[in-house]
């Protein structure tokens, strides 16, 4: 037989047309605006436009690290990397919600300085720049919006949030150098973008969560572990189920491993397959690996004796029933 090559039933690739399209956009769209909005940032000396290019650098980084993501997605599984490179989906994620927090706190700091210190801000400049930022914020975040509809990628939401924060904070811009303009008062300048800085914070803190929770293999938020062990457990003749595990690997790629002890007058080939195909209907999970045991022969310890004496309990009081 040749091992050179494993089988998989499930593939451990992502072919995501639409999202690679997407970031491709987005990404030469966002580098241009980037330079044009640091020179403006620069020239007017407007801390929400430099804020604001600031987060347009970090979304050009947040991008590249999900195009990369999503090239390693397409890859397959090898002797190496079993579960393929999907997992790099959810490290880039991470690390895009990582920078837009780290952002929101240099905005926050600077804000706070500015504050402090006001500046003189050319306002001509400023609004317009703050304009043309807000159309292509606008155009950008509707693009991400319809791809993240069509297909699941947690790098894509990841950028949908970074250019959600860049669209409020071209408002916040226009806002800013409006009420600036009318009142003369610089301290809106720092005291909106701080207010950016907050929602972007929160944006990536959500993003930070999502990650985090994927890397720790946590049970996924949409499937409730004890509800699904009752409906293995409710599978004829399954007996018990325990060391059970449910994890995402990447977004909508999800994995379940538990051990069952099963009626020994049951053939086990057929309770393996029931349980998977009660998996797949109802909670859509494929990718399960169930190992069949039995209690007197493989060890459990305290766990398996309780079972075997909760067992001959059953087995004793249904023997004593009085025959109809």
């Amino acid at each position: 037989m040749n091992t050179e090559y494993d089988y998989h039933h499930l593939h451990h690739v992502k072919e995501q047309t639409k999202s690679r399209k997407t970031l491709w956009i987005t990404l030469l769209l966002t580098a241009f605006f980037t330079i044009v909005e640091i020179v403006g940032g620069v020239l007017s000396n407007s801390l929400a436009l430099l804020s604001d290019s600031a987060h347009m650098i970090s979304d050009v980084i947040a991008l590249g690290l999900s195009m990369i993501a999503l090239h390693l997605a397409t890859r397959q599984p090898n002797a190496r990397f079993t579960f393929g490179f999907l997992r790099f989906e959810i490290i880039a994620s991470f690390l895009n919600g990582l920078a837009l927090c780290v952002i929101a706190l240099g905005i926050f700091i600077e804000g706070i300085q500015r504050m402090i210190h006001p500046q003189p801000i050319q306002l001509g400049l400023m609004l317009g720049i703050a304009s043309i930022g807000f159309i292509v914020n606008l155009v950008l975040t509707l693009v991400l919006h319809n791809s993240v509809k069509e297909e699941d990628n947690l790098n894509v939401k990841s950028a949908l949030w970074h250019f959600f924060g860049d669209l409020l904070s071209s408002v916040g811009v226009i806002i800013s150098s409006i009420i600036i303009y009318y009142s003369g008062l610089l301290i809106f300048d720092p005291l909106i973008s701080m207010v950016i800085g907050g929602i972007i914070f929160i944006g990536g803190s959500k993003i930070i969560r999502e990650s985090y929770l994927i890397l720790m293999e946590s049970v996924p938020e949409r499937y409730n572990l004890d509800e699904i062990r009752k409906q293995i457990a409710s599978v004829e003749g399954v007996e018990d189920v325990h060391e059970m595990h449910l994890w995402a690997v990447s977004t909508d790629h999800y994995s379940l491993t538990a051990h069952v002890f099963i009626n020994p007058n049951i053939q086990p080939f057929c309770v393996i397959l029931a349980i998977n195909e009660t998996l797949k209907s109802k909670y859509g999970i494929e990718h399960a690996t169930i190992q069949i045991e039995h209690a007197e022969i493989n060890p459990h310890g305290e766990y398996g004796k309780a079972f075997l004496k909760h067992q001959n309990s059953m087995n004793t009081a249904s023997s004593t029933l009085p025959l109809l």
